[in-house]
């Protein structure tokens, strides 16, 4: 870029002498040193819109690119709140049925487990797996995210 910069100045700098020398009186032998300045003067103008084409096509790709990363950057920040909130779940149902297999531990020593007691455990087990599950399904969420425009790609140079 600091090329096309550099490159952009001495045109410039090049077009003002150019303007310059032809607006000064030119004597009469001198028309062919016109020509030559004019022709000059074509060349490098074509040559500064060349660059300044060159520079916008840059400058929108650097843009389209930024877009693109950004975009990203909003997916994977997403699909990571997501993990965090099952996480939080999983770490939860984990806690309820430890205190529920105590529990059950507990009465099983004591003479016997209650009905109500096997089903408290039962349902906090039942709630650990779908905590599980719905973990799973968000990391194949992700990973489906990471292949899909990876298969798009492949298929679109198939």
């Amino acid at each position: 870029m600091s090329d096309l910069d550099d490159y952009q100045r001495r045109i410039a700098a090049a077009l003002d002498r150019i303007g310059q020398a032809m607006a000064r009186p030119a004597p009469a032998q001198g028309g062919d040193e016109l020509a030559r300045l004019t022709r000059a003067l074509e060349t490098e103008k074509a040559k500064s819109q060349q660059l300044d084409e060159r520079l916008r096509a840059l400058k929108s790709r650097d843009g389209a690119a930024s877009q693109d990363f950004e975009e990203k950057v909003e997916v994977l920040t997403r699909q990571l709140d997501v993990q965090g909130l099952e996480l939080q779940r999983m770490r939860k149902t984990t806690i309820a049925l430890r205190e529920q297999l105590r529990a059950l531990n507990e009465a099983t020593l004591n003479g016997g487990a209650e009905g109500a007691a096997i089903n408290k455990a039962l349902l906090a087990e039942l709630e650990a797996l779908r905590a599980t599950r719905a973990s799973e399904a968000a990391e194949l969420d992700e990973i489906l995210s990471e292949l899909t425009p990876l298969v798009q790609e492949a298929v679109e140079n198939a």
